[in-house]
């Protein structure tokens, strides 16, 4: 790496980072990519969401396929944790493993951590890769059609993801984590008509089997052919948050449509931000990044805004 400064920065290369690197690369822009390698694509053991592709494609292998593409047009990916993004002067330094970065301008992509629930964590990915244990019901509902399903979680959160698998089966159970549940008199009325059981916490054992996962409670054990922790998730926004951005509401970073902060010169995209936590919609965020960001460059440089006239 030499000391000269990025154009770009991008920290997390999730679909959403490596989108906008791709894109950045190709518009002749100097970026690079630092990424954690925890993206929650990479959890993913077959995605049947993603258009063009019939048959699936494992997360893993999505992202090896988009780090190739966007390292065939000069991308530089380093694996590393950014601990520290500060503005010097007319540039944005970031700290890393590797020693600091400057950039002109940086896409946040860091994503998001679905809490999970407390067993091996080797069981757990195995139950994953096995579609015992699922995270999203929007990527992989119809997979669970008709089979006898578990929510684990509180509150109105684990009530809606309830609700929305209701659409693919009939045979669904409730299960409080830790205490008892506690529902209002409505969302007890709406579970009892839409013919979900409940099971009270605490579950003290998660045992994935061949074929079931088991949930083990006061009442017994009991067997699932797939188990939703709805446990909520934790937004990335350390770095946002320390160079100033805002957060909405639901504590993701707040952009403009442009994937703007208001922060000048930085940008978010992917789950962090509010909207759709799918790939779809987090490579179209990187795409709509990588474009603004190449735009605005364009209004302070000279080169970039005789390259875009002569396009």
């Amino acid at each position: 790496m030499d000391n000269d400064t990025l154009d770009c920065l991008i920290i997390g290369g999730g679909p959403a980072g490596l989108t906008a690197a791709i894109y950045l690369s190709r518009f002749h822009l100097d970026i690079m990519v630092v990424d954690g390698g925890k993206s929650r694509a990479a959890w993913i053991p077959t995605s049947h969401n993603h258009a063009g592709f019939p048959d699936g494609i494992n997360g893993e292998e999505l992202l090896s396929r988009m780090k190739q593409q966007a390292q065939l047009y000069g991308t530089k990916i380093e694996t590393g944790q950014v601990t520290r993004l500060e503005k010097c002067d007319d540039e944005w330094v970031a700290e890393w493993g590797s020693g600091p970065v400057a950039a002109k301008t940086v896409l946040i992509a860091t994503g998001v951590s679905n809490r999970r629930p407390p067993m091996d964590m080797a069981l757990h990915d195995d139950a994953m890769a096995r579609g015992l244990i699922r995270y999203c019901p929007i990527c992989d509902g119809y997979e669970v059609t008709d089979k006898k399903v578990a929510v684990i979680g509180i509150g109105e959160g684990a009530v809606a993801e309830t609700r929305f698998l209701r659409s693919y089966t009939a045979d669904l159970t409730l299960v409080s984590p830790d205490l008892p549940h506690e529902l209002d008199e409505e969302s007890r009325a709406e579970l009892s008509e839409m013919g979900v059981k409940l099971i009270d916490g605490p579950v003290t054992a998660i045992e994935p089997g061949d074929e079931t996962i088991a949930l083990v409670t006061g009442s017994g054990r009991h067997d699932f052919a797939s188990v939703y922790p709805a446990l909520g998730s934790d937004t990335h926004t350390l770095l946002a948050e320390m160079v100033g951005a805002s957060l909405a509401g639901d504590a993701c970073v707040k952009v403009d449509a442009h994937q703007r902060t208001g922060v000048p010169g930085v940008y978010a995209a992917g789950d962090l931000v509010q909207g759709l936590d799918q790939i779809s919609n987090a490579m179209g965020e990187g795409g709509v990044a990588a474009t603004t960001i190449r735009n605005d460059l364009a209004k302070v440089s000279p080169m970039l805004r005789e390259a875009a006239s002569s396009t």
